[in-house]
């Protein structure tokens, strides 16, 4: 085979990654390192802009989280058994509170315990339905639109304290809830009629506040799509399941995160509404606060340090499970889809139209 030669200056002679390197595109070395110092610049200006809110994060909850771990390793002051007088300070007893809490107050802080994770699954279910029913409803062009968005907002914009206390005029054994009932019930007392009592006032306080998020989801939504699935031939109910509820899934999802976190938590509600150490309604953070005010700190501190344990695996096994969703990606980042991620938007079924 005869050797066939390449006159100088042509394009095949020159050097270049695609002649070196076929398939394979390099920039040149400029051009990589004026984006390396254009990433740099863009990583220091970014951690300038998050540093106030990670002090303000870090005063807020870092800075407690780190005293209440702390202070649950100490002991109350009490009676010196050495001197028979009350130490000035508190004793160090290390993991002597956490021990008492799963050993004699076994009984309190599982009943604390359970009825935190009643009311939260049960209060966030009923607040979803009802909350994205809410948004549908405000979602609707219909005349007085302005003022049914308004009305249903008002709870959401009641604190939760004025709010316990008119729940608790209306759950009054003479109140209008015994009037529409029929019987004479006694909702603030020991029983699972208090439960009732505090889903009732809970759902009512804060599904506004999921159907709020899940509006703001609505309203992205182009009108087309439906307009498509209706010439389609798709019936409303096809149209929600198909088209309304995968599209406002990412807002939906954050609305349910936030008010998990926010039922795990809740205090000031059953509190004002039925009343302290009432088994029936107490919550981890109303056990907290009933050793807080019995000036048993180190207990207390224990309480919301295994309250914040449960919290954060809530919201970590929230977001390991459903973490793409939320980032409305599909699930494609979890899967190696990289850059080249493709929205799938669910098919609909044609009707079938007779002949």
């Amino acid at each position: 085979m005869a050797d066939i030669k390449i006159p100088p200056g042509t394009a095949a002679d020159a050097p270049g990654p695609t002649a070196l390197r076929p398939g394979r595109h390099s920039p040149p070395v400029g051009l990589r390192r004026q984006r390396a110092r254009a990433t740099a610049g863009s990583g220091r200006m970014a951690a300038l802009l998050v540093s106030p809110t990670l002090l303000v994060l870090s005063i807020v909850v870092l800075y407690p989280t780190v005293m209440a771990l702390k202070e649950s390793l100490y002991g109350t002051k009490g009676l010196d058994p050495k001197t028979g007088f009350i130490r000035t300070t508190e004793p160090f007893v290390g993991l002597r509170n956490y021990g008492d809490i799963f050993g004699t107050g076994g009984d309190r802080f599982w009943n604390a315990f359970w009825n935190t994770t009643f009311f939260t699954v049960v209060t966030v279910g009923l607040e979803t339905l009802i909350g994205v029913a809410m948004a549908l409803i405000m979602h609707k062009a219909f005349r007085g639109r302005a003022l049914v968005r308004a009305g249903i907002l008002v709870p959401w914009a009641v604190p939760t304290a004025i709010s316990a206390l008119l729940w608790r005029w209306i759950f009054n054994s003479n109140g209008i809830a015994n009037a529409l009932v029929g019987h004479q019930i006694l909702w603030t007392t020991e029983g699972f009629h208090a439960k009732v009592a505090v889903i009732i006032a809970e759902v009512w306080k804060t599904a506004p506040f999921i159907g709020l998020l899940v509006l703001a989801g609505l309203q992205v939504i182009p009108k087309e799509v439906y307009e498509a699935a209706r010439i389609d031939g798709a019936s409303a109910l096809g149209q929600f399941w198909h088209i309304t509820l995968p599209l406002v899934k990412p807002a939906l999802l954050v609305a349910v995160l936030f008010r998990c976190l926010d039922a795990l938590r809740m205090f000031d509600l059953p509190y004002i509404l039925v009343g302290a150490q009432k088994n029936s309604v107490e919550t981890l953070s109303m056990l907290a606060q009933n050793e807080a005010s019995n000036v048993r700190f180190g207990p207390a501190s224990a309480y919301a340090v295994l309250l914040f344990l449960y919290v954060l695996l809530i919201a970590l096994a929230f977001v390991r499970v459903l973490g793409t969703d939320l980032a409305g990606d599909g699930g494609a980042a979890g899967k190696g889809a990289g850059r080249n991620r493709r929205v799938r938007v669910p098919a609909l079924r044609r009707a079938e139209v007779p002949a």
